[in-house]
C-alpha cells in the first residue's frame, strides 16, 4: 500500500510526501510517483503524530466516574472496588473508544497497564494503532496472588506472538506499594532474562514516598537502586516526588521517565521537576494518564498542560517552551519504546498527521508549533496516518458510530452489575 500527500507544508515549505510498505520513502517538491492513494495536503501542514507513554486506556469505562478525590482513596475506595466487575469484553470496548479519541487527537502509539491484556490487544489490532501492552501486576503483598499474577504474565508473554505486530509485550509493575518484593524481584529477572522493557508507577505522591521510608528505611528509587532494578529498560510514570540524588540516580542508570501533568494536577499528586530531570539529562516523554484522572486521552491538551504548569510553578515563562512540550509528546516519547517515528524524514515510520491551517485556532499560522500546543483543539486535525495506513481522513474515523454504540451498551451493563453487586454487600 502506498499513499502520495500532495502540496502539504512541512517545515513551512510545501512538499509532497511519498509513503510505502508503513515508511516514509521520499520528501520532495511536484514528486512524479504513483501512488495507491493520493492526498491533497492543500491548506493543510504535516507534523509527527504523537506518543501517549502513559495511560490505562479502559478507563474510559470510569470517565469522570470518581473526581475530585484524593489518590489512595480515589483508588482503594472508587476504583478498584468498581474493576472488579470488568471483563476482558468491557476492556476491549473501553479501549476501542479510546483509541478513537486518540486518533481523532492525533496519537498512533501508546503505552498501557491494564487489566485483561487480550481484550487491550485485540483492540489495538482491531483499530490500526500501535501500542506497548503490560498486563497490570497487583498483588498488594498477597504471595498466592503474586504467584497467580506472575503466571497470567508468563503466559501471556509465551502467547505474544498471536498478536500482530502492532501489539509489544511489556512488563507492568503497577507500584511499589502495590506490589510484593517477590513479584518486583521476578520482574527484575524475567525483564533482564528476556530483554524486556517495565512499565510501573514510582513516587507519584508524597504519601507513597513517605510510607515507603518509613517501611523500608530507603526512598524508592535508592530500593530500586539497591535491587538492580534501574536501568534504561525501566519506564516510570508520574516520578514528582525525588531528592537531586535520587534524580542523579535515574540519570547514572539512564531510567525512562514520563511525565503526567494533568493527572498530577488533578489529583494534587505533586509537581514533575522538570527542569532539574531535563538538566541532569534524563530522558523524558509526555502522558495522559488514564481518563478517570485525566479525563481525556487528547495528547494536545497535555501539551498545553505541561507547559502552562511548568511556568507557573517555577515561575518563569520561558521554562518550558512550546518547542520542547511538543517535542516531549513526539520524538522525546517515541526515544522510550526504540520508535522509528517523532520526525518527519526519509526511511521514519509514516506515523502522521495532517492538521487543517484554515481551522479557526490555527488563525493566523505565525508559528505553527506553538499554534498547535497553545492554541489548537483535536478538531484541528484533518488526517491521522499510522505506520502508513489512514486511520482518519477528514476528521472521519469509520467504524465510530458502531464503537461508541457497543461502548455504551458496556457502560451500562457495567454499571448495572456493579450496582447490584454494590447493594448485596450491603
Amino acid at each position: 500500500m502506498s499513499n502520495l500527500i500532495k502540496n502539504v507544508l512541512l517545515n513551512n515549505i510545501r512538499q509532497d510526501i511519498f509513503i510505502q510498505d508503513g515508511l516514509i520513502r521520499s520528501i520532495g517538491e511536484n514528486l512524479n510517483i504513483v501512488a495507491d492513494k493520493i492526498l491533497d495536503g492543500t491548506n493543510k501542514a504535516v507534523i509527527p503524530s504523537f506518543v501517549n507513554a502513559h495511560t490505562h486506556s479502559a478507563m474510559t469505562l470510569m470517565r469522570s466516574y470518581a473526581d475530585d478525590m484524593h489518590l489512595h482513596n480515589w483508588l482503594e475506595n472508587k476504583i478498584w472496588p468498581f474493576e472488579k466487575n470488568i471483563t476482558e469484553e468491557d476492556v476491549y470496548w473501553g479501549t476501542r473508544l479510546a483509541i478513537i479519541e486518540m486518533i481523532k487527537s492525533g496519537t498512533t502509539h501508546f503505552n498501557d497497564m491494564y487489566w485483561h491484556y487480550n481484550g487491550t490487544a485485540r483492540a489495538v489490532m482491531d483499530s490500526g494503532i500501535h501500542a506497548n501492552l503490560s498486563s497490570a501486576f497487583i498483588d498488594l503483598g498477597n504471595e498466592e496472588t503474586s504467584k497467580i499474577q506472575i503466571a497470567e504474565q508468563i503466559e501471556i508473554f509465551n502467547n505474544r506472538h498471536e498478536y500482530s505486530s502492532n501489539v509489544t509485550f511489556t512488563l507492568g509493575i503497577h507500584a511499589l506499594y502495590t506490589v510484593s518484593e517477590s513479584g518486583v524481584l521476578w520482574a527484575r529477572d524475567f525483564a533482564k532474562e528476556h530483554n524486556l522493557k517495565i512499565h510501573m508507577h514510582l513516587s507519584e505522591t508524597q504519601r507513597e514516598v513517605d510510607e515507603w521510608v518509613e517501611q523500608t528505611g530507603m526512598r524508592p528509587v535508592d530500593y530500586l537502586d539497591s535491587i538492580g532494578l534501574l536501568g534504561p529498560n525501566i519506564l516510570a510514570a508520574h516520578v514528582n516526588w525525588v531528592s537531586e540524588d535520587e534524580i542523579k540516580r535515574l540519570a547514572d542508570h539512564n531510567v525512562g521517565i514520563i511525565h503526567c501533568p494533568t493527572s498530577n494536577m488533578k489529583l494534587a499528586s505533586g509537581v514533575f521537576p522538570y527542569q532539574r530531570m531535563k538538566d541532569a539529562g534524563l530522558r523524558i516523554g509526555l502522558a495522559t494518564d488514564g481518563v478517570a484522572s485525566n479525563n481525556n486521552v487528547d495528547m494536545l491538551g497535555e501539551m498545553k498542560m505541561a507547559a502552562l504548569l511548568q511556568k507557573s510553578n517555577n515561575q518563569d515563562p520561558t521554562v518550558m517552551p512550546a518547542g520542547e512540550a511538543f517535542y516531549l509528546a513526539t520524538e522525546g516519547s517515541a526515544s522510550l519504546f526504540n520508535l522509528s517515528m517523532g520526525t518527519i524524514a526519509i526511511g521514519k515510520s509514516a506515523d502522521l498527521l495532517l492538521v487543517d491551517l484554515k481551522n479557526i485556532h490555527l488563525i493566523p499560522n505565525h508559528h505553527l508549533i506553538p499554534n498547535l500546543v497553545y492554541s489548537a483543539h483535536s478538531d484541528c486535525i484533518d488526517t491521522t496516518i499510522s505506520r502508513g495506513n489512514i486511520l482518519m481522513e477528514n476528521g472521519v474515523v469509520d467504524d465510530e458510530e458502531y464503537v461508541i454504540e457497543r461502548f455504551q451498551n458496556a457502560v451500562e451493563s457495567l454499571v448495572d452489575n456493579y450496582s447490584k453487586h454494590s447493594f448485596n454487600r450491603k
